[in-house]
């Protein structure tokens, strides 16, 4: 997917139409809170859960391929205004293999 540099972008802070540099962030650190960690402390023996964590409630893995596991990730873009320098993120990510800026 080809996403411009500098897209025009309504900023909060100047109150109108500005140009913004695109950039796309980094993943983060994952969450203490997920299912997945709670299962990892689980099987090391730290905590206590609850139920059998969704585990029976799904069919049997089969040829090594995962429950609905998605081939892509969503883009997660920072717009930063050239005005003021504010950064703003966007409100939905879209799904693309190759995020290519031009």
């Amino acid at each position: 997917m080809k996403i411009p540099k500098i897209r025009k972008k309504y900023c909060p802070k100047c109150k109108k139409h500005t140009e913004h540099k695109v950039l796309q962030s980094k993943k983060g650190r994952p969450s203490t809170l997920k299912k997945g960690s709670k299962h990892r402390m689980k099987k090391r023996g730290e905590g206590t859960g609850f139920g059998n964590q969704g585990k029976l409630s799904k069919g049997a893995l089969t040829k090594w391929k995962r429950y609905g596991k998605k081939s892509t990730k969503k883009t997660d873009l920072r717009f930063f205004c050239r005005v003021c320098n504010t950064g703003h993120t966007q409100k939905k990510g879209i799904r693309a293999k190759k995020v290519e800026f031009k």
